[in-house]
């Protein structure tokens, strides 16, 4: 009798070690999960045996070698957090053939936006599916640049933004956006400021290792092939290192070119 307990006792450990589980976790988007399911390695039965949405059974039918994970039955609100437990065999692992369709899309819709005179950005939005950064955006150098970058809340309702920025002479103008996984970027419209300050100027130095700007700027230095080789804020760029040739230098709202001799 107790040989047959200890028998027992080991079967039902062998049969616990041999349970997996597959872990995948995100927020809702209205979209369902594609389970590629394999064969045990015996060929007798499918890899998954049970599946678990917020820790309740679902009734999917996964006797299958695909099979789908109906999110949308199960009254779950766009935005919630869902996690799946995808319970399988101990010698295959089943494939999640989307699991990017549980992370945060760009869906936010600006309600108001604008500047003021102090270089404060503030913008209200609402209809946000998951928490994504706001990327702030500058016009300048004949491009859109990041300038900063504020946490999205990530829930439908209104809610606040503000981000100081800094301004460059004359007209200033200013976007956001949102990116998502494997998904375009989503842009709002652009406010703009007009700034009433002197435009900077530039010179070399003496010893021509260094530029210097009348006052203090945000720039970029480029190389002839387009690649950035410094990057600040100030009123002076150290040139000293860079190789001879050709840079194009970005301050202010200015574009120039400068040969290193």
């Amino acid at each position: 009798m107790k040989n047959l307990i200890l028998l027992f006792i080991f079967s039902l450990i062998t049969m616990i070690s041999k349970s997996n589980v597959l872990v995948v976790e995100g927020k809702f988007q209205n979209k369902n999960i594609y389970i590629q399911n394999a064969f045990g390695s015996n060929g007798v039965g499918f890899c998954t045996t049970e599946i678990k949405v917020n820790g309740k059974i679902t009734t999917d039918e996964i006797n299958s070698s695909a099979f789908e994970i109906d999110l949308a039955s199960m009254n779950i609100k766009t935005g919630q957090k869902v996690t799946i437990e995808i319970i399988h065999k101990n010698d295959c692992v089943p494939v999640v053939l989307n699991p990017e369709v549980l992370k945060p899309r760009p869906t936010y819709e600006v309600v108001s936006m604008n500047i003021n005179s102090s270089g404060i950005l503030k913008w209200t939005s609402k209809n946000e599916s998951g928490p994504l950064p706001y990327i702030i955006e500058q016009f300048k150098w004949n491009k859109w640049v990041i300038v900063g970058e504020v946490q999205g809340i990530g829930t439908s309702e209104n809610h606040d933004y503000s981000f100081q920025v800094l301004t460059h002479s004359g007209e200033n103008k200013f976007r956001v956006k949102q990116t998502g996984l494997g998904v375009a970027a989503k842009y709002s419209n652009s406010v703009a400021l007009n700034s009433m300050t002197d435009k900077p100027t530039f010179m070399f130095s003496k010893n021509k290792k260094a530029i210097q700007y009348s006052f203090e700027t945000s720039f970029e230095v480029y190389d002839a092939f387009g690649t950035i080789v410094k990057k600040g804020f100030g009123n002076e760029t150290n040139i000293e290192n860079l190789p001879k040739g050709k840079y194009y230098l970005c301050f202010d709202n200015q574009v120039s070119e400068f040969d290193k001799k």
